[in-house]
């Protein structure tokens, strides 16, 4: 009975080894867990035997490395990975995706029994302390998801049926780059066949048609970065009033102070970076660009630098005739001589 357990022992000990390292030679593995180099290789059958896939490579530069099986076997988590997956699983059980949360109820529940009680003490610690707002926003098909992904991952094109933000309906043919979650919504940046050109899909007006397309060699997207493109096509669509800004703060600063939705950043130097946002009008953009507490130069349009020094004088006349500069246009805080706000 006593070799059988210490076998059992010696092969969890061995599968919390295996994923540590890209790859483990026999003698490391054999020093680790005490054991020769034999020991080794039959433990390895054994897991395989298993459904885990244990991949070997003989010679100097060769060894072992956990690989995906066909199966799933058992996981392995530490403790802070288990408790990590038990409020992910608990996140995703009221997210933005159809589809994932009856899954996401019946794995949370499976992970429950087996958590030991420390952990599961733990998880709901966190639970209990963490509260989510409502996501918002039109809900994404788990499966529709998951297609895509799929596609994207095999550079296989698709056909699919697109509904406009007008309400018409029109057929495209696709090659499918990569999915982008911008604040409360999905959208797909991919290359339109048919248009000959990059476009933006929001995945919650698709459906996808069968077969699917081709498969295609990926092209270079415009800018190189999937992400900023799809936030300046969407702004572009969403803004009635875009605007170029130069932040004076690092770009690492005000990203932290920035949703990802609100715009493109780019470094411009050490010191400073380039914001392109925009606003529903440009009393509203002003506000949300003084809210960034940041000195700021105005680069596009011309009439947004008009509205904060509007602004400024309003603020400086509010704060009364102790302010400096109040009641003087050109005394009003932040705006230079030309009108930009500095």
């Amino acid at each position: 009975m006593g070799s059988v357990l210490d076998t059992s022992v010696r092969l969890l000990r061995l599968l919390a080894l295996l994923p540590s390292r890209a790859t483990w030679s026999g003698p490391d593995l054999a020093e680790r867990l005490g054991v020769t180099t034999r020991t080794i290789r039959n433990d390895v059958e054994r897991l395989r035997l298993l459904g885990y896939e244990v991949r070997s490579a003989p010679g100097t530069a060769g060894g072992y490395r956990l690989g995906s099986g066909a199966a799933l076997p058992p996981l392995l988590l530490d403790d802070e990975e288990a408790a990590v997956v038990a409020v992910s699983l608990r996140a995703a059980a009221t997210g933005s995706i159809t589809g994932v949360e009856e899954a996401a109820r019946r794995a949370l529940v499976k992970l429950d029994t087996v958590l030991p009680a420390r952990l599961r003490a733990r998880a709901d610690a966190m639970r209990t302390a963490v509260a989510s707002a409502p996501v918002g926003g039109p809900a994404v098909d788990a499966r529709v998801l998951s297609d895509i992904a799929s596609a994207v991952a095999a550079r296989t094109g698709l056909r699919l049926e697109y509904r406009a933000h007008d309400g018409t309906t029109t057929s495209r043919a696709i090659e499918p780059y990569r999915l982008v979650h911008v604040g409360r919504r999905w959208y797909l940046l991919a290359f339109d066949l048919g248009r000959d050109d990059w476009r933006t899909f929001r995945l919650d007006r698709l459906r996808l048609r069968t077969p699917g397309g081709p498969g295609f060699t990926p092209r270079p997207v415009p800018g190189g970065d999937a992400v900023a493109y799809v936030v300046r096509g969407v702004g572009s669509i969403a803004w009635a009033h875009p605007a170029r800004v130069r932040l004076h703060a690092p770009a690492s600063v005000v990203a932290e102070r920035l949703a990802p939705e609100a715009g493109v950043l780019v470094d411009d130097g050490p010191d400073a970076c380039v914001l392109e946002t925009g606003g529903t009008s440009l009393a509203h953009l002003a506000g949300f660009l003084l809210s960034l507490d940041v000195d700021l130069t105005v680069l596009d349009p011309p009439e947004l630098a008009e509205t904060l020094a509007r602004v400024g004088v309003r603020a400086a006349r509010s704060a009364g005739a102790g302010y400096p500069g109040s009641g003087s246009a050109e005394g009003a805080p932040g705006s230079d001589a030309d009108g930009h706000a500095g």
